[in-house]
C-alpha cells in the first residue's frame, strides 16, 4: 500500500465504489475523475479515494469533494469532467448535480434540489 504525502493537497474527492454505485457507473466515474485530474495536471493538489457505500444509493454514483463538503449525484463521465474542471480547478460547484452542500449548519440540500430527502439518521423523541 502506498502512503501519500498530502502536503499541498487542496481537494480530496471520495468516489463511491459501493455495489449500487458500481452497477450505475462508479468505475467509469472514478476513472473519468482521475483521468481529468491527470490531464489538467492537478495530481499535486487533488487526491482521490475510492470508498465503499456512502449511503446515497438512489443518487448513484456519488462523489464527495472536500474541504467544501459538496456531494455530487449521478456522476457520469460528463459530470466527472465538470467536477474536475469547474469545481476542483475553477472553484465553482456544479449546482444542478449537488445532493448536499456544507455550510455553518452542516450539510444542506441546495434550493430546488430534485434529490430524494432520504431517511433521517436520528429519530425524534417528540
Amino acid at each position: 500500500m502506498t502512503t501519500w504525502n498530502l502536503n499541498g493537497t487542496k481537494h480530496h474527492v471520495l468516489i463511491c465504489n459501493g455495489s449500487s454505485c458500481m452497477r450505475k457507473g462508479g468505475e467509469e466515474a472514478t476513472q473519468a475523475i482521475r483521468n481529468k485530474v491527470t490531464e489538467l495536471d492537478l495530481d499535486e493538489t487533488v487526491h482521490t479515494t475510492r470508498t465503499r457505500c456512502n449511503g446515497r444509493c438512489k443518487d448513484a454514483p456519488v462523489a464527495i469533494v472536500y474541504p467544501s463538503g459538496d456531494w455530487y449525484k449521478q456522476v457520469t463521465e460528463t459530470v466527472a469532467h465538470r467536477i474536475v474542471k469547474e469545481h476542483l480547478a475553477g472553484g465553482c460547484s456544479i449546482k444542478e448535480s449537488l445532493i448536499y452542500e456544507c455550510d455553518q449548519n452542516g450539510f444542506v440540500s441546495p434550493e430546488n434540489s430534485d434529490s430524494i430527502e432520504g431517511i433521517d439518521k436520528v429519530k425524534s423523541n417528540a
